[in-house]
């Protein structure tokens, strides 16, 4: 029979495992934080059909994840239009819930309808970008 003493890890051994879990796991973390490799392309400056204006219905907002941009339609006919692209750490984003664009990289909110931080990390909202009715579509830039 062993000795039970020798056969378990030493306190120190098991504490140094545990610590070195946590710094690999945090390095991990922090490198998955450090935003996208090749962050997307900033909002259209030349005019870009978007696409149909019926996509966003007044009172909602939609993003357009083609052109890193989300509009909203607050009024019928007046849209606002900002990038999608969350000024924290660029992370594209493409999901609104409840006129609130969301960065689901850290967990930023933003108005659909002001660019406004509505919850950080991000400090910075939304840059605003041109958008109006062009018929049936939507053009940005």
């Amino acid at each position: 029979m062993s000795d039970p003493a020798r056969t378990r890890p030493a306190r120190r051994a098991v504490l140094r495992g545990a610590a070195a879990t946590v710094a690999g796991a945090a390095g991990l973390g922090a490198a998955g934080c450090a935003g996208p490799e090749h962050p997307p392309p900033a909002p259209p400056e030349e005019p870009v059909t978007l696409g149909r204006a019926a996509r966003v219905p007044v009172g909602e907002a939609h993003v357009f994840p083609d052109h890193h941009v989300v509009v909203a339609q607050p009024e019928p006919g007046a849209y606002r239009a900002f990038s999608a692209v969350c000024t924290h750490r660029q992370c594209p984003m493409a999901f609104v819930e409840r006129l609130e664009v969301v960065c689901t990289c850290h967990g930023s909110r933003f108005d659909a309808t002001t660019g406004a931080v509505r919850q950080g990390p991000a400090r910075d909202p939304l840059p605003e970008v041109p958008v109006r009715a062009q018929g049936d579509d939507l053009v940005a830039g």
